[in-house]
């Protein structure tokens, strides 16, 4: 029997979970309706106004207004629980509806993000809702500051297992470790993800008190927060851009084959995936390896077609060091230019983004018929061959653990 994949499990848990929510919210009938449009409306606003599937939490909106949802229990003062299958049907009913002109105009669905949302608010109305209506919850932390700080401990809590699944859901289309994703999972939850857990207490506790008028106002800073983050992935992208064209001059200049920096940038950042290197060190290595070889710019002669022969050690050093001097102009990060400059030292001496770089530029060299035999595997078995002297071991073996992943030792 063929073994079920983690998102397919997701996605059958979200459908079940959903199809009991609306049975359960058919049957009994919607319980303070007006509450529930108002909610969905704003769920929905959220999940319409997301910047793209690629980013993690793509509707930051959207998620806090389904976690105030999940606990609501009063409206102005007056009850206004809407019950656990009441939760899961308007954040599903919303989001499908938030997502429908996404699909119209040709943009793929994001059936992730939806299923972790609808899990992700029927746990915390489960916690939630259950207490609050029977009254055990007003027993045991009253309407003052214990019971906000309940909210917030629901909240995270909530979080923490959202970033699970989230790193599972990684895990699963990846294959990279789980260690090293949930761990940057968790880190986001600093960012966005706290402003969300907080936005989504301060709601349910606005709206609990005055009632549905403070939706409005509770959510401007969030939406002013989201456009931000929308222009700082903007202005992220055109940066990237910007180094990816600066690092072609060596390919036009004919000082290395086409395609070389993209090549070793990408399967730079795969090995370091491998290595458990964080996102932050992963973009430092990536704009590394794209710009580790603009030192040859100052060599006389390009070879035919930019092919990349193999340099002395001083000739190492002295591109490593020009390109180093080049990068700290660019406005790149301090560290990038240190990697970059620290290509030539021995291996033993390098920090670990220029042994990864060192090891995937001479594998590409290799691979694409700079030394003797070509092909990924001889290339590979020349690196294992000379991990005494020039190659850091774990490093040659996580690179081949990338190559085999992304199917190129096949």
């Amino acid at each position: 029997m063929p073994r079920l994949s983690f998102p397919v499990l997701l996605h059958t848990a979200a459908a079940l979970a959903a199809a009991c929510a609306l049975a359960w919210t058919l049957r009994q009938g919607i319980a303070y309706p007006g509450t529930a449009l108002a909610f969905g409306l704003l769920i929905a606003s959220g999940e319409f106004l997301r910047w793209g599937p690629a980013h993690r939490e793509a509707a930051p909106l959207g998620a806090a207004g389904a976690l105030a949802y999940a606990l609501l229990g009063e409206v102005g003062g007056e009850p206004g629980g809407p019950g656990v299958g009441q939760v899961v049907a308007v954040v599903l009913a919303a989001g499908l509806a938030g997502t429908a002109p996404h699909v119209a105009l040709g943009r793929e669905p994001v059936p992730d993000q939806l299923s972790r949302r609808v899990l992700c608010a029927g746990f915390a109305a489960t916690c939630y809702q259950p207490l609050h209506s029977s009254g055990t919850l007003g027993e045991w932390t009253g309407h003052g500051p214990y019971h906000a700080l309940f909210l917030l401990l629901l909240l995270v809590l909530t979080a923490l297992c959202d970033a699970l699944l989230c790193a599972l859901l990684s895990r699963s289309r990846t294959g990279w470790p789980l260690g090293p994703l949930l761990r940057e999972e968790l880190r986001a939850l600093v960012g966005i993800g706290s402003a969300m857990c907080a936005t989504g207490a301060v709601m349910a506790l606005a709206v609990a008190v005055a009632g549905l008028w403070a939706l409005p106002v509770i959510c401007l800073p969030l939406l002013l927060s989201q456009f931000a983050c929308r222009r700082y992935a903007a202005v992220r992208a055109t940066y990237r851009q910007t180094i990816t064209s600066l690092a072609r001059a060596t390919e036009i200049a004919g000082c290395t084959p086409a395609g070389h920096a993209r090549r070793v940038a990408e399967l730079s950042r795969a090995t370091g995936r491998e290595l458990g290197l964080s996102e932050p060190g992963l973009t430092v290595l990536e704009y590394a390896a794209l710009m580790h070889d603009i030192g040859r710019l100052s060599m006389p002669d390009p070879a035919p077609g930019g092919e990349v022969g193999p340099l002395t050690a001083e000739q190492r050093r002295r591109v490593a060091r020009l390109g180093g001097a080049v990068v700290r102009q660019t406005g790149v990060p301090e560290e990038v230019a240190v990697v970059v400059e620290r290509l030539g030292d021995p291996y033993r001496e390098q920090p670990l983004p220029a042994r990864v770089i060192r090891a995937v530029d001479d594998f590409d060299t290799l691979a694409c018929g700079g030394g003797p035999v070509a092909g990924p595997l001889s290339a590979l078995e020349g690196l294992r061959l000379a991990t005494a002297e020039t190659y850091e071991p774990r490093v040659v073996e996580a690179l081949a653990r990338a190559l085999a992943r992304n199917g190129a030792l096949l």
